[in-house]
């Protein structure tokens, strides 16, 4: 059993940084319905098994208030690679060779540790420092687990950038809109490669992927708090020391959440260096300017803050210096080849070719829609040019002749791509095994 630590101290940190958009609905965990603006299409062509599964009995969230730890990032954005964060990424210093048998450097995400709570009860714990674009402060949910492994999970919701986006993006989220699923990814039986560990459930509210660093930003909607990122800061302060005895974390997201989840998951390794940490990206695919064009990016990027959040050293990754955000996967890979990636999607995923479809026409397109076959064109060179090297860290599941947006929610036990289903390719991964399978 993963046993949460207790501490008094709290010590304050600086926040630090990450990346970019998405879509669906913006509902509960597990939620099964996405919207983007339009409806979600699916198109199961005998292969991806859209059935909902079976929901199993919903725990009601019991709310817990909590003080307000000062949060921050201990060094400044820009500085050289594996310091953005804070954290050492598994380094030592410079007077020791890692062979001496010194300890490690302690850990800057020092705060009070979660307050414990009985297994297999979601609770929801405020965070009153963390905050949603409209100003009103949000939290996290915690179920405590009886195995050894943690899962954090990013929630998705669309995205923040204009105004029609911004009018189907939700702007607050709170204790009273937590409802503590237990379906797909957080169903706890024994079916789930993930059933019994604990679980931490990131909402979304901030409308930049969980990746802004810009308060008070103005938009097309008004004065925004872009301020994702920092709030993952926040509740990294206290999740890790919480779990300093974790021996795996799943980093896991659907559609904004699977784009918060890819580009958080740099700090987040940083974070946990004795502990593997496998990336599971769902329906959140970072691809290249030939759907994703540079003007759309910069355009998240100036109004997000990604200046601020990509880690400094993916120097390919700035939209400000003409880089592009498909170029994380392969400095993620580099810097953690001793870990496993994978990503998710349907090769014609209608809300993400929907926001993609901004960037049309140089950025001016009035009917947004990214075509099926140039969509699916840049997945498939997403993983065979970016997402390749080192050779077994990314694994892909595409699911041809689809356009169906997330599965861990709605389809982990039904999704299938040839004789492989989606919940086993999720128990390989988590196995240590990366494949690539679909078209």
């Amino acid at each position: 059993m993963l046993t949460p630590v207790r501490r008094l101290a709290v010590a304050p940190l600086w926040i630090c940084a990450l990346l970019p958009a998405c879509g669906d609905s913006g509902g509960v965990a597990g939620s099964d319905s996405e919207t983007a603006g339009t409806s979600e299409t699916t198109t199961d062509g005998g292969t991806d098994g859209t059935a909902t599964d079976d929901p199993t009995t919903s725990a009601g969230p019991t709310t817990i208030d909590e003080p307000n730890p000062t949060t921050g990032d201990p060094t400044t954005p820009g500085t050289s690679e594996g310091t953005t964060d804070g954290t050492t990424a598994g380094t030592t210093d410079g007077a020791t060779d890692g062979t001496t048998g010194d300890p490690p450097p302690p850990s800057p995400w020092d705060g009070e540790p979660l307050p414990d709570a009985p297994p297999g009860e979601w609770n929801w714990i405020d965070f009153p420092e963390a905050l949603c674009r409209d100003g009103s402060s949000t939290g996290i949910g915690v179920r405590y687990g009886t195995g050894d492994g943690l899962v954090i999970y990013f929630q998705g919701g669309g995205a923040c950038f204009n105004a029609l986006t911004c009018a189907q993006n939700p702007s607050s989220f709170d204790g009273g809109d937590f409802d503590g699923s237990n379906n797909g990814i957080f169903d706890p039986g024994p079916q789930n490669p993930v059933g019994d560990w604990t679980h931490i459930f990131v909402p979304y509210c901030t409308g930049d992927v969980h990746a802004g660093n810009r308060p008070d930003q103005d938009s097309e909607a008004g004065v925004q708090q872009f301020v994702g990122f920092r709030n993952v800061a926040a509740y990294l302060e206290r999740v890790v020391p919480t779990f300093t005895d974790v021996g795996h974390v799943l980093v896991t997201g659907e559609s904004a959440g699977g784009f918060g989840a890819a580009f958080n998951y740099d700090r987040i390794a940083d974070a946990f260096p004795e502990a593997r940490v496998t990336l599971l990206d769902d329906s959140g695919p970072p691809l290249g300017f030939e759907v994703a064009p540079l003007c759309l990016q910069q355009k998240w990027s100036d109004l997000w803050g990604f200046d601020d959040t990509i880690p400094a050293g993916c120097q390919d990754c700035f939209p400000s210096q003409g880089g592009g955000i498909i170029n994380i996967g392969a400095y993620i890979a580099g810097k953690h080849a001793d870990q496993r990636l994978a990503l998710i999607s349907s090769t014609g995923d209608s809300v993400i070719r929907f926001f993609f479809g901004f960037g049309g026409n140089d950025c001016t397109a009035l009917l947004p829609n990214t075509p099926q076959a140039a969509f699916e064109a840049a997945l498939i060179d997403a993983r065979d040019n970016y997402y390749n090297e080192p050779a077994g860290v990314w694994g892909t599941f595409f699911v041809d002749n689809s356009e169906q947006h997330t599965f861990l929610g709605s389809s982990l036990y039904s999704a299938k791509v040839g004789d492989t289903p989606l919940v086993d390719w999720v128990a390989d991964l988590i196995a240590g095994q990366a494949v690539h399978v679909g078209p």
